[in-house]
């Protein structure tokens, strides 16, 4: 603890923030003033109720829950910060601190819904295998104008040449410099946070861009996901734009995806080929369980009625819907890029969503894999066609999704019924609540017409 004493006060620190993520990936949490959050530690920690665990990202729906469901006295739990996670907020011009906080019982057990927590519990389920998982996302975001009303579609945003995109600028180098004003404070605010991103490209929408993290362990790549979405945000707004990672925010470009690359050491060294590199058991029954279990555990990769609208615009888009795999083939869920080195062999997730919260998405990923190790499930042949117009495979609705996962004995062996209850009853009231909106469609369309 005087270490980190020592560095709030060589940052001059005033206040710091306590984050957790809730169930949507949402930051929550407690702003205090430094003193009191240091001496927080003598009276027991900081504390928040259990109901946070229970917020839709529609509106509050604790009390819609059932009682008895995780918290039936409205009880608390205590923030435990890790101070591994201990950061400079750099946007702020007041010196600030941000640290990403555990949810634990007055026992420091973890709570069992906690997202955090239930990644650190699937990582642990490699480590009693012998194994170690590493990951990298690569993340992909709109910047739009700012748009205060809600019945109005987003739009693209000028650039500084003045002109508004119209998309199709894939990998374009000057339409990234359109906005590189804007990047600059990205990186910049990045490189504060020790947020390991490596290369920022153009998507294919207009002012749709992708940024790739360098490789690591999956609960240090997933908190900063959950930062860097929310630095990516508050940089758009430093530049009167929004930043956003819906799945599908503009109706006729393509929606936005967060890709996980996947792999596994034992005892240090990759487990995916030989050293002829050659794939190995270990790679055809990771792959097995991701083609197997995907499909039960699709909540957490589309985890909003929007989602679905991303995913369904695979014929047009290129979206890869379904379970197929293949060496270097984009039209599969699951791509093999091509390699030259055992540390280069690796499995691409391409089924998520950037509206994911990141630790389920990783989560979800490495359970689907660890499953299909542990039950020795193999995977399919190889696709080496275009997989957009084949096999599906996949739910195209968030309801068959949600009831799936709600049914599915691996997801509450590795997620726990608890947490498989809560989060279905979550998106149950979102998925209710999205369709008691009158939509513009309904209004164009029926108003004077039917």
């Amino acid at each position: 603890m005087n270490n980190y004493i020592e560095w709030f006060k060589k940052n001059k620190i005033t206040e710091v923030e306590c984050l957790i993520p809730d169930n949507s990936g949402i930051p929550r949490g407690k702003i205090l003033p430094t003193k009191k959050f240091l001496s927080s530690f003598e009276s027991g920690g900081l504390r928040l109720p259990l109901a946070l665990f229970k917020l839709a990202v529609s509106r509050s729906v604790t009390y819609s829950i059932d009682d008895q469901l995780l918290n039936p006295t409205d009880g608390d739990f205590i923030l435990k910060p890790d101070f591994n996670t201990l950061k400079v907020v750099p946007w702020y011009e007041e010196p600030t601190a941000q640290i990403i906080c555990d949810a634990v019982d007055r026992n420091n057990n973890e709570i069992e819904v906690y997202s955090r927590g239930i990644l650190k519990r699937v990582i642990g389920l490699y480590r009693d295998m012998g194994l170690e998982p590493i990951i990298a996302p690569e993340i992909e975001f709109y910047l739009v104008k700012k748009n205060n009303d809600p019945d109005y579609p987003l739009e693209t945003p000028a650039g500084q040449s003045g002109r508004i995109e119209k998309g199709n600028q894939s990998y374009g180098i000057d339409a990234i410099n359109e906005f590189d004003h804007i990047f600059e404070d990205l990186y910049d605010y990045c490189e504060a946070q020790e947020l390991e991103v490596e290369n920022i490209n153009h998507e294919d929408g207009p002012a749709q861009m992708e940024i790739n993290f360098k490789h690591g362990n999956p609960l240090d790549l997933a908190d900063q996901v959950f930062l860097f979405k929310r630095t990516l945000r508050q940089t758009a707004l430093k530049h009167n734009l929004y930043g956003t990672f819906m799945a599908k925010p503009l109706e006729d470009s393509p929606g936005n995806s967060m890709h996980i690359h996947q792999s596994i050491l034992k005892k240090g060294k990759p487990a995916f080929v030989n050293k002829d590199l050659k794939t190995t058991r270990y790679f055809d029954h990771y792959l097995g369980g991701l083609q197997k279990y995907s499909k039960a555990f699709l909540p957490l990769f589309a985890p909003n009625v929007n989602s679905f609208k991303r995913l369904r615009g695979y014929w047009e888009e290129g979206t890869p819907f379904n379970l197929n795999w293949g060496f270097e083939n984009r039209t599969c869920g699951f791509r093999v890029p091509n390699f030259v080195s055992a540390s280069q062999a690796r499995i691409e997730n391409r089924l998520c969503g950037s509206d994911v919260n990141p630790y389920l998405a990783i989560a979800a990923t490495l359970s689907a894999g660890y499953l299909g190790m542990k039950k020795k499930i193999k995977a399919t042949q190889e696709t080496t066609k275009a997989a957009y117009n084949v096999n599906v495979s996949l739910t195209e609705s968030i309801y068959q999704s949600i009831d799936i996962f709600s049914r599915s004995k691996e997801a509450k062996e590795i997620f726990g019924q608890t947490f498989i209850e809560l989060f279905c009853s979550i998106k149950d009231l979102e998925v209710n609540a999205y369709n008691k909106i009158i939509t513009a469609w309904e209004r164009e369309y029926l108003l004077l017409n039917v």
